[in-house]
């Protein structure tokens, strides 16, 4: 995994993307804590390859990930569940999630 100073990642696929798209309930509710929370925590995941993310209105946050078992196991894990009725709950008035295979990827750091 390569990292530019733009902070955009460079990755050799295949690899899997996990995209999870949402749109934010007014207030912060412990939101940023809990974000930060589990980027460390999925950093710490055997599997996970780095993350994107971005919100104006619109949020997306794209995960990597080496394989469909890792996603699986990430979903799986319990501070992450937490996290996620968290969302359902306090966070999100809407999202979706798209997990996608990287074929090919190009680009200019």
């Amino acid at each position: 995994m390569s990292e530019s100073e733009t902070g955009l990642l460079a990755l050799t696929p295949p690899y899997y993307a996990v995209i999870f798209s949402s749109l934010r309930r007014e207030g912060d509710a412990g939101y940023g804590a809990m974000s930060e929370q589990m980027v460390a925590l999925a950093r710490e995941q055997p599997g996970f390859l780095g993350m994107e993310s971005a919100r104006d209105g619109l949020g997306i946050t794209v995960s990597y990930w080496q394989s469909l078992e890792a996603i699986r196991q990430w979903k799986g894990q319990v501070d992450h569940g937490v996290a996620q009725r968290r969302g359902r709950q306090d966070w999100y008035s809407a999202y979706r999630v798209r997990i996608a295979l990287v074929e090919r990827e190009y680009g200019m750091m």
